[in-house]
């Protein structure tokens, strides 16, 4: 069992706080700049798709039985929120709150009466 398996991982703001003491204990606070940690966020997504790129659709919902390919694609999801989470404390904003009012917001733009089954972009977004 790795270490990451012993430990329970915590709450989103447990979470950011490890992140942080991360990135003071190495000095790396003054490279995490909202402009920076977006454009590794970027690239991680970018890994994130590579991994995806050619499956058919049914490989791609079958592909967390793969030990090898699920482990890679669940280290870059690791990856994406390692940088999500930092760029959102560098800015300031609590992602359960920002994605709960996306949440909200995206509900009232596509009421389920209206859009269930649906997959077309609403107009004005």
């Amino acid at each position: 069992m790795s270490d990451s398996e012993d430990r329970e991982p915590g709450t989103i703001a447990e979470l950011t706080e490890r992140l942080r003491r991360f990135a003071e204990e190495r000095e790396w606070q003054q490279f995490h700049t909202p402009k920076n940690l977006a454009m590794a966020l970027a690239g991680e997504v970018g890994e994130l798709l590579a991994e995806l790129q050619w499956l058919t659709p049914e490989e791609s919902s079958r592909l967390m039985a793969d030990p090898e390919l699920g482990g890679r694609v669940r280290a870059e999801v690791g990856d994406v929120m390692i940088y999500l989470t930092r760029l959102a404390d560098v800015l300031g904003i609590d992602l359960v709150r920002a994605a709960d009012d996306k949440l909200v917001e995206v509900a009232r733009r596509y009421p389920v009466e209206r859009v269930r089954g649906w997959a077309a972009k609403a107009e004005g977004s």
